[in-house]
């Protein structure tokens, strides 16, 4: 029976560390497979156990390193729900409203209002822009 070769040993370990990628889809296991396969070919060149085990560390180590940053950077950003989606957005006023109250139209839809700075009053067909939602009620400027 004969050996099987270092660089093949790595190779296994390249795949063994491919499955948990696919399976859980965390990219670290990739960057492990990369410094597996890095390692193999250390080995089919020749080069030691120190060696192969130096170029894997250093492979997955600098691969999670810079990799990792760069791809947290392009995700993509979460898309606001509900309340939060709302915040932001800019409703025309149906019935005046000042600190004690009024409507707006809100995304479609009719929502009591009422001014964030009490001294301030905004009428009727005015553009408005809400700056939080208490309970029921847009706070708008």
């Amino acid at each position: 029976m004969t050996d099987i070769d270092a660089w093949v040993w790595w190779l296994i370990g390249a795949v063994g560390l491919g499955i948990p990628l696919v399976l859980t889809a965390m990219p670290e296991f990739g960057m492990f497979a990369v410094g597996a396969v890095a390692a193999a070919v250390t080995a089919a060149l020749g080069g030691g156990v120190v060696a192969q085990v130096l170029v894997f560390v250093i492979v997955s180590v600098a691969l999670i390193a810079v990799v990792r940053p760069l791809a947290n950077r392009h995700q993509r950003p979460q898309h606001r729900t509900g309340i939060d989606a709302l915040k932001g957005r800019s409703a025309v006023v149906l019935e005046r409203v000042d600190g004690g109250g009024g409507r707006i139209k809100l995304a479609g839809e009719i929502w009591s209002a009422r001014a964030l700075d009490a001294d301030v009053s905004y009428e009727p067909g005015q553009s408005v822009d809400v700056v939080d939602i208490d309970g029921a009620t847009a706070v708008v400027m």
